[in-house]
């Protein structure tokens, strides 16, 4: 299993077999046609928003147009098949999510283990709601209450072994307390709005309208610190010592593309997420800018890879 799950390590290996070219002539004049995003997932959502603001931003920058195309399904497998098998020239790109690196865990012969990492985009907390039927104010009231009914507090995600599901089991772990998942095909807002489930770890972004409304409420974010975006709400870690667990979106490509390429893309993605607009733009959805290397946000991805696949082998979970 380990084996498996650090086969996408070597990644960058690849790139010596390709035609000698001079220095950085992959990179110089690139790009010199329009450049497609391939997002494996439906628009409208945070990995999409994201890659369209970043899209928008290159497209300025580069004088050339980097277009989102969406192909959704399969948990995220069929786009990143589409980008592992295509040309290695800079063309194509994916946008990597943390359901990557918990697929590693969950599926066997991923393409994904022919996805090179280019650059992080932004990290996203959660935030753990309940709907206000529920007799808890504050999370530690929530603890208490779980342990006082354990097995009858239902919670909801988007799929066994979907982000919005690890993030509530390693919560389930490290707080003592024994919650049932109820994993969804669609959107489980509004189960979640009628009290039809309790609770659910579920992205900032998608979150924040139906907390100002008071709809639903609102007790951790599940960042290491507190959010920008909603600074009366504190982090889970500081009644749950060490909990954290981030949604976070990424650029890759075929593993072969040249190393000129992806440091030039590298450096234009990072040079746009440091642009204050863009950064005041995601501090609003709940968001953070990654700035990583390459070969930081490899050493991310593995970091990511090793913790969410200790929860699914100790949850036991498996894909619906």
């Amino acid at each position: 299993m380990k084996l498996r799950r650090r086969r996408f390590l070597h990644l960058a290996a690849g790139a010596a077999a390709l035609p000698a070219l001079p220095p950085r002539a992959w990179a110089l004049d690139y790009p010199t046609r329009p450049v497609r995003i391939v997002v494996p997932y439906p628009a409208g959502i945070a990995p999409d928003i994201v890659a369209r603001v970043v899209a928008q931003s290159l497209s300025q920058r580069l004088k050339q147009q980097f277009i989102v195309d969406n192909r959704p399904g399969g948990a995220s497998n069929v786009g990143t098949a589409i980008v592992a098998h295509a040309p290695p020239d800079g063309y194509t790109l994916l946008v990597v999510t943390t359901t990557n690196a918990i697929n590693t865990s969950l599926y066997d012969n991923l393409d994904f283990d022919l996805i090179r990492p280019v650059a992080g985009l932004v990290r996203l907390g959660l935030v753990i709601l309940v709907n206000p039927s529920v007799p808890a104010q504050t999370l530690p009231e929530f603890i208490a209450y779980a342990k006082a009914n354990p097995g009858k507090i239902n919670y909801a995600s988007v799929g066994s072994g979907a982000a919005t599901n690890v993030a509530g089991e390693l919560f389930k772990e490290m707080a003592g307390v024994n919650l049932v998942n109820v994993p969804y095909r669609g959107s489980y807002l509004p189960d979640l709005l009628s009290g039809q489930v309790q609770a659910s770890f579920t992205p900032i972004l998608q979150s924040l309208s139906y907390i100002n409304a008071g709809k639903l409420r609102a007790l951790a974010v599940t960042g290491a610190t507190r959010s920008e975006s909603l600074p009366g709400i504190p982090a889970a870690a500081e009644f749950v010592p060490g909990y954290a667990a981030y949604v976070w979106d990424a650029v890759g490509a075929p593993a072969k593309t040249p190393a000129d390429i992806v440091e030039a893309l590298n450096s234009e993605i990072n040079a746009v997420l440091s642009q204050p607009t863009i950064k005041a733009q995601f501090a609003a959805l709940g968001a953070e800018p990654m700035l990583m290397t390459p070969a930081e946000f490899e050493k991310y991805i593995a970091e990511e890879t090793e913790k969410w696949g200790r929860v699914v082998r100790t949850a036991r979970i498996k894909v619906d």
